[in-house]
């Protein structure tokens, strides 16, 4: 199936590693921004299809315009990423110099652009895969390619049905589970960053299911200093992610 992309940087990371699923760039302005110029340049080195649209529709509001034609009239059809098995996912945890390592479980979450911005941070720091469940969970469309901004290229994952047997292998390859929530007792700073593992991150309202927290190693929270006591669950992602991947 091919999704319509519009933020250059994932455009141009899908034409880096996988031209041949790069259908075409659809160009509808005289004056592309130099993101999409650095675009088109990859696309023609790449022999990939570009397509110039006619002129556009003139906006009433022409302090508005250029930002819109910039930001809206290119967009990119490109084939979505094929996911992988979890055996493959988890296939080098016994091969991992210092046993460390890192790789994420996505528990229905439901919201692209958090997926969109937890596989860019995941990119970010070097995870090695992510495991996304299929049933009441955002699909893998065109927006959580443009919000993670390239990351989706970057990580292999596994879209499983049943997040069970996807803990269930990852303990099978030497993965440890780590689990989430804000009633846990242990902070993640004082996680053992020596071992592998699987953290998992729950549902934007409801948090992890109860039978995914009872199969977990550890669980823990990222205790509030101020006076919010809960984070957008792709921030607080990301500040476990920079936690337990420090040095």
């Amino acid at each position: 199936m091919a999704l319509e992309l519009k933020n250059p940087h994932s455009v141009l990371a899908a034409i880096q590693t996988r031209p041949e699923d790069v259908f075409e760039i659809r160009v509808g302005t005289e004056a592309p921004s130099p993101a999409w110029n650095e675009v088109i340049e990859a696309a023609q080195a790449s022999r990939v299809r570009i397509t110039k649209l006619g002129k556009v529709a003139r906006r009433d509001h022409r302090d508005r315009e250029e930002k819109f034609e910039r930001q809206t009239l290119i967009s990119a059809s490109v084939r979505e990423r094929t996911d992988v098995s979890l055996e493959q996912l988890c296939a080098d945890v016994s091969s991992r110099a210092g046993g460390r390592g890192l790789w994420l479980a996505l528990d229905n979450l439901q919201d692209p652009h958090n997926v969109g911005a937890i596989f860019r941070t995941a990119a970010f720091f070097g995870v090695q895969g992510i495991v996304v469940t299929k049933d009441r969970s955002a699909p893998m469309n065109g927006t959580v390619y443009d919000v993670a901004a390239g990351g989706v290229e970057h990580i292999p994952f596994s879209i499983v049905p049943n997040l069970a047997r996807a803990v269930t292998v990852a303990k099978e390859s030497g993965l440890w589970v780590l689990g989430t929530s804000e009633h846990a007792t242990e902070d993640v700073s004082q996680l053992d960053r020596g071992r592998p593992w699987l953290l998992i991150v729950g549902n934007e309202e409801k948090g992890m299911r109860r039978l995914t927290l009872e199969h977990c190693d550890s669980i823990c929270c990222i205790s509030p200093r101020g006076l919010v006591t809960s984070l957008n669950v792709s921030v607080a992602t990301g500040i476990m992610i920079a936690t337990i991947t420090g040095k």
